[in-house]
């Protein structure tokens, strides 16, 4: 059984995916209370959600008079039975299983059936229902950072999610002007980090190989595929190039590439040493002679011209 209506959200965690998923939903309407641990970290979020508007305006994706309205819709608790009010909750919680657990334990005591249960982590739904008397309810729906700029939303059910559930909830989060994504099977990492930590994974191994550079390397990416993946995925791209040929390509590749349990013991050797990257000043690259901030802002900008691009592509359809 699912909601009949979607008026109030609740958002568990306040941090950089909880935020923005408040926003998200504040933004299609819906009235959302954000619920933390502590009044100053919250604050905090609140404050994030303000500017993250401001960027909005300045895109023109939300009118200047819109953006007070929106961010009004989005109230702070540092009450967990706060939830109690809302159809759909979103945990949002640092990557914790024991903690998660503990959480929807909680909010399945808290929350009258038959509010939906999701969490915006990687975990799949059936990792989070220990404590959880009613796991029909409870759906794995990850999202991306930043949410309020990244469309998509895989959406995975558990092995004792209800149906209906699972349709209620990707018809809320298109609603809300998301992607979702529907997983028909449990794995780990869902799709997109997998794909995501392959490419990583032979990128890391490259490098510490002394195939070519950092540098070489994501230019590599940027100025070929990169240029196309936001057009067409890689299974569309591989019919596009022509399935034989790719098939062939595949089979005197594949035995080369690396597949290892671990990640480089290069990358393992900056981790030990402290080399956390961007934050740092060092990971694989030397960020104190780059512009990481500027390279961070273009990675920005480049997210809000794709959001242009979606929601004109929405309205053309419409």
């Amino acid at each position: 059984m699912e909601p009949s209506t979607l008026q109030t959200v609740a958002v568990i965690g306040n941090g950089i995916i909880g935020h923005g998923v408040a926003q998200v939903f504040a933004a299609a309407g819906r009235s959302v209370v954000m619920i933390g641990r502590d009044p100053a970290s919250l604050a905090r979020a609140a404050e994030r959600i303000a500017a993250s508007l401001r960027d909005f305006v300045r895109h023109g994706l939300v009118d200047e008079a819109d953006a007070p309205r929106i961010l009004a819709r989005v109230r702070t608790s540092v009450r967990l039975e706060d939830a109690a009010q809302a159809q759909l909750v979103i945990e949002a919680v640092t990557e914790d299983l024991g903690l998660k657990r503990e959480l929807f334990g909680r909010l399945d005591a808290i929350c009258p059936p038959p509010t939906v249960l999701g969490s915006s982590s990687g975990q799949p739904a059936s990792a989070l229902v220990e404590r959880v008397a009613r796991p029909e309810r409870v759906i794995a729906t990850h999202f991306w950072y930043p949410p309020q700029l990244i469309p998509l939303v895989e959406v995975c059910a558990g092995p004792a999610t209800d149906p209906g559930v699972v349709a209620w909830t990707c018809a809320a989060l298109k609603a809300a002007g998301k992607e979702p994504a529907l997983i028909e099977k449990e794995i780990p990492g869902f799709i997109g980090n997998r794909l995501q930590f392959a490419m990583l994974r032979e990128a890391w191994a490259l490098w510490a190989s002394g195939a070519a550079s950092a540098e070489a390397i994501d230019t590599v990416v940027r100025n070929s595929f990169g240029r196309r993946v936001g057009i067409t995925g890689p299974l569309e791209s591989a019919d596009v190039g022509g399935l034989r040929t790719m098939y062939h390509f595949a089979r005197s590749l594949l035995p080369h590439l690396d597949t290892g349990a671990e990640p480089a013991a290069a990358v393992a050797d900056l981790v030990a040493q402290g080399c956390d990257g961007l934050g740092t000043g060092r990971g694989v690259h030397d960020w104190s002679r780059r512009d990481g901030e500027a390279l961070v802002a273009a990675r920005m900008e480049e997210l809000f011209r794709w959001l242009k691009v979606d929601r004109a592509g929405r309205a053309g359809g419409s």
